[in-house]
C-alpha cells in the first residue's frame, strides 16, 4: 500500500474537481464529486505505478495560510 499527497482544486469553468500529485508528471485527473476523484486517482495513480517508481520533480511540503493587509 502506497500514500500520496494529493493536490485538489475546483475548475471555474466547468465546476469538476482536479486532483494531483505535486510532483509527479501525469499523477492528475478530475472527476464529479471528491469520492469519483479519488476512485480516478487511484486508477490513474495504480497505473503509473505499473510503470515502476514513480520519478518525482519536486517534493511536496505544506500548505499554508498567509495574510495581507
Amino acid at each position: 500500500m502506497r500514500t500520496f499527497s494529493v493536490v485538489i482544486e475546483r475548475d471555474p469553468d466547468t465546476g469538476l474537481f482536479v486532483g494531483h500529485v505535486p510532483g509527479w508528471p501525469g499523477a492528475h485527473t478530475q472527476g464529479e464529486t471528491i469520492e469519483e476523484l479519488q476512485a480516478n486517482l487511484q486508477e490513474v495513480n495504480g497505473m503509473l505505478l505499473e510503470d515502476g517508481e514513480p520519478k518525482f520533480e519536486s517534493e511536496f511540503v505544506a500548505v499554508q495560510t498567509i495574510r495581507v493587509a
